[in-house]
């Protein structure tokens, strides 16, 4: 799969149950990682030549939870030809944000996660951008 798919197949697993908002600020994350050239940017091969990939970047181990193996969302994300309603909405914001038509309103957040969990990389930070069910970050190393 190429990084149209597997952005939006990202977006889907992440945050389907948001509005467009949350969609958008998931893949201002992914944008965000991707362009950071860190820890958790993913890269892949081409002619001997390692460079960042946004496809990689999403795949990357433990970075986002709906790639992993055990994770709900997984077995729907592998499908070759996912139909599921509101896929198409992922697809559009995905080509938004490959097209540099998506601009960051995060403020540069690199991490998120939902209202319902407490990790601790978030122990006593303030997020910088909360939407929906989400909270974001820009402040974690």
């Amino acid at each position: 799969m190429d990084d149209l798919q597997i952005l939006a197949r990202t977006l889907f697993g992440e945050a389907r149950g948001e509005g467009d908002e949350g969609i958008e600020a998931v893949a201002c994350v992914v944008m965000n990682r991707y362009q950071a050239k860190k820890w958790f940017t993913g890269y892949e091969v081409k002619n001997g030549k390692k460079i960042p990939s946004i496809a990689q970047t999403c795949l990357k181990k433990a970075q986002f939870s709906c790639w992993n193996k055990n994770d709900a969302n997984y077995k729907l994300l592998i499908q070759p030809d996912l139909q599921a309603y509101g896929f198409k909405k992922c697809l559009k914001i995905a080509e938004k944000a490959l097209s540099g038509g998506l601009i960051d309103f995060t403020n540069g957040a690199l991490f998120y996660h939902t209202r319902q969990v407490k990790p601790v990389w978030a122990k006593n930070k303030a997020p910088c951008y909360v939407t929906g069910n989400h909270l974001f970050y820009n402040d974690i190393e």
